[in-house]
Parts: structure tokens; C-alpha cells; sequence
């Protein structure tokens, strides 16, 4: 599964810090985990079951700063089926 645009625009809010947040999109569920600085940095993307546990994918984010705190390198990588 690739992350498209529509999906891109949930990815590059800022939420609660370190939270876990839920919300469907199209016709998945969505599990985000957020960083200190309410970045997200875990997704579970697929159909969850009635104790919402998500089965479908994984991605995490590599949110790579400079000594100033920009961010240098944003990219989320696919790693597997859960």
C-alpha cells in the first residue's frame, strides 16, 4: 500500500504529543502515534476488529532535524504487514 496525497494532508498535522489517535479514512481505520512534539511517527493502516486492533499495514516516519530544530529529511517507510 502506497500513502497518497489525500492521506499526506492527515500526516503533516500536528496533534496531541505523545498520543495515539484514531480516525477512518475512506474505507480504513487509522491509528497514528504522535512524538513529544506532536508529530506523527507511527501508523496502522487497515480494518479494525471490535477490540480496535488494527490489521492492515505498518509504516513509521523518519523525521530527520538539523541543530536548529528544521526539519532535513521527512519520509515515511513501509515495514510490513501486522
Amino acid at each position: 500500500m502506497k500513502i497518497g496525497a489525500a492521506l499526506m494532508k492527515h500526516l503533516v498535522k500536528k496533534y496531541e504529543p505523545s498520543s495515539l489517535i484514531s480516525f477512518t479514512f475512506n474505507r480504513y481505520d487509522v491509528a497514528l502515534k504522535t512524538d513529544e512534539d506532536g508529530n506523527p511517527v507511527l501508523m496502522f493502516i487497515g480494518k479494525a476488529n471490535e477490540r480496535g486492533i488494527i490489521k492492515g499495514d505498518q509504516f513509521t516516519r523518519r523525521l530527520l532535524k538539523d541543530a536548529a530544530g528544521v526539519v532535513v529529511k521527512d519520509h515515511w517507510d513501509y515495514k510490513g504487514k501486522v
